[in-house]
């Protein structure tokens, strides 16, 4: 990993910033960010919407051409300048704006990714008992018109019956609808009441909050430990709720309802649009939290094997996760005799009440209930500490000075508090319309755009050649032919493909039944707009403050790199980041390059004490 055997000095860790313990932590800590709850309570659903196994195809294809190739431009991004995602904009200061947007986007999604752990954490704690709360309509808090599955004692066929008559009189409730609506969130009736706190959400707001900060105390030091449980252990849930799904009758149908090719709809624009959104939103692309995981490696990682690494168990998980989610649903609609249509759900919808009900249906359920709780919190987790991370990397980064590196803990207990306080509205009887207003708007086209800047900053602005050289002096090898193709021309042309399909697509944010207002739906363009803003807000600002006489000159200025853009640490920057002066011998054995070949040339005036172990260092490098 860029150590050269028999020389002293040459290291390949920062001292300063600390690193990751080794590469299995980095590799797991991305896949925690990249799996989160969208693959469980999102990808399932859009799957069957959108031609079961036939999504399948334009979901992969987007992977390769869009998924892959940004998640790498992102770690190799972070990983040569070993900055968070306002450090690296050295490489284009007008540019940093990017890099503000980004964590304006990851404060909103941190905000409310944290609510929904909370609630996934009341579910768990109220699991723990031998009945479920959700299982019957006898409780204070159901209606009239609740209808459970298990309710009394007839039987199934007569159970179908009331089923099929509450069906045409009245709407049938599900227990665990109503214990989600009016005991859970005790739901308002508007966005604009929000009523009171309510206390229990609020409370395990505070707890995970804590554990958060708890696991991001020491920076990547102790999450890097954390993930080995946290990044796991949710597959182990999966495998466990898959083998108990399949076992069930009617799961088979269920399955079947998710895989059934329907070839027909490959033609449909919308379903090619869903598929690279899905890529795009689920690998967490533009979020800054990518940037700042692989600013902590060591330089000479691979992270061109750990990109397609993290972006294949991504997609499998999201596969993988279908299983479970339908097998489930389709035991329940084989119990009711109904199609699986009218039991399958997305989002907090299939999280907190399909799913739920379905357990209720299995023997021993609370240890289902408890299992699936416990996978949806270490699933929030993973994707929660990269955010968190992002921001405490970014503000450290940015002030950069030896005093606040020693207190970047209680930056991140800063960090923690105010995102706990900023939750706390969402805990109120509305909260849960604010949740949905912040997850449809807060990160949804300002992540295309902001990822489409990116991709223009790097490969025209700085220039591909620049930046195809800085990865073969990391790597030890230029970008695959494909990669460069995809960077320069397929992948904007992609990521501007989403951005028209999702205005063409744009639909007013309703829940259930209850639609918006106008005023509601101006705080959620407000919110999409203030990640966006600052990047022309910030190259205004540069521009303005650059030296020229004229706006061309300025222009230039502001886009050219910076002289401390380059690798971090002094003994790699080689070839044109090679020092100018010629310092003392000794720390000429710091300086010295990793390919000679390369910068030999430049190097040769300035380094008289061109070692003998040349050859070590070019083979090394290599290797």
């Amino acid at each position: 990993n860029g150590a050269v055997p028999g020389e002293r000095g040459k290291q390949d860790k920062s001292v300063k910033r600390g690193n990751w313990g080794n590469q299995i932590e980095f590799v797991l800590t991305s896949v925690g960010y990249a799996v989160g709850l969208g693959n469980v309570w999102r990808f399932p659903y859009l799957c069957y919407r959108n031609g079961g196994g036939a999504f399948m195809f334009p979901y992969f294809i987007m992977l390769v051409f869009c998924g892959i190739p940004l998640f790498f431009m992102e770690l190799s991004f972070g990983q040569f300048a070993s900055q968070g995602c306002l450090g690296v904009w050295r490489v284009s200061p007008m540019f940093k704006g990017v890099g503000y947007g980004m964590m304006v986007v990851s404060t909103y999604i941190g905000i409310y990714y944290n609510v929904v752990i909370c609630i996934a954490f009341y579910y768990f704690f109220v699991s723990m008992t031998r009945v479920l709360p959700w299982t019957y309509c006898s409780n204070p808090w159901n209606t009239p018109d609740c209808a459970g599955v298990l309710d009394g004692n007839i039987s199934s066929r007569a159970a179908l019956n009331l089923t099929h008559l509450l069906n045409t009189t009245q709407k049938r409730t599900s227990p665990s609808e109503e214990y989600w609506r009016r005991y859970v969130l005790q739901l308002s009736d508007d966005i604009g009441n929000l009523g009171e706190v309510r206390l229990p959400l609020l409370g395990c707001l505070g707890v995970s909050w804590v554990v958060v900060f708890l696991c991001l105390i020491k920076g990547v030091k102790s999450s890097g430990k954390v993930v080995y449980f946290t990044a796991t252990f949710p597959y182990v849930v999966l495998t466990i709720l898959f083998v108990r799904g399949i076992t069930l009758e009617g799961a088979v149908t269920g399955i079947m309802y998710y895989l059934t090719p329907q070839w027909d709809k490959i033609l449909n624009a919308k379903v090619w649009g869903d598929a690279a959104s899905q890529i795009f939103y689920s690998l967490g692309c533009a979020w800054g939290g990518l940037i700042t995981m692989a600013s902590y490696n060591k330089f000479h990682n691979n992270c061109y094997r750990d990109s397609i690494i993290i972006s294949i168990t991504n997609c499998a998980t999201s596969v993988y996760a279908g299983f479970v989610i339908f097998s489930i649903l389709g035991f329940m609609a084989n119990h009711l005799g109904v199609d699986v249509s009218k039991v399958a759900d997305h989002g907090p919808g299939l999280a907190f009440v399909a799913y739920p009900e379905a357990l209720t249906l299995l023997p021993i359920s609370p240890l289902w209930s408890i299992l699936f709780f416990f996978m949806l919190i270490l699933l929030g987790l993973g994707t929660q500490f990269c955010l968190l991370e992002t921001l405490v990397t970014a503000i450290v980064d940015e002030v950069g000075n030896e005093w606040i590196i020693r207190r970047k803990t209680f930056v991140t207990l800063g960090v923690a508090v105010a995102g706990f306080l900023l939750g706390v509205p969402l805990t109120t009887q509305a909260g849960i319309y604010w949740l949905l207003l912040m997850d449809n708007y807060a990160a949804s086209f300002s992540l295309v755009i902001i990822s489409c800047i990116m991709c223009v900053a790097i490969m025209y602005i700085y220039g591909h050649r620049n930046y195809f050289k800085d990865i073969e002096m990391m790597l030890g090898f230029p970008p695959p032919l494909f990669f460069q193709i995809c960077w320069r021309f397929i992948s904007p042309a992609i990521i501007f493909f989403i951005l028209i399909f999702t205005v063409i697509q744009y639909r007013p944010i309703s829940y259930n039944e209850y639609v918006y207002p106008t005023w509601a739906i101006s705080i959620g363009f407000l919110m999409a707009l203030s990640s966006v803003i600052c990047i022309p807000i910030y190259a205004i600002y540069k521009v303005c403050r650059s030296e020229g006489d004229t706006l061309l000159e300025r222009l230039k200025n502001a886009t050219k790199a910076s002289k401390d853009w380059g690798p971090a640490l002094p003994e790699h920057r080689s070839g044109r980041y090679a020092p100018a002066f010629s310092p003392s011998t000794e720390s000429h054995l710091e300086v010295q390059p990793l390919q000679p070949e390369k910068g030999q040339s430049e190097a040769a005036a300035a380094s008289p004490v061109q070692g003998s172990n040349g050859s070590a260092h070019s083979q090394d490098s290599r290797l």
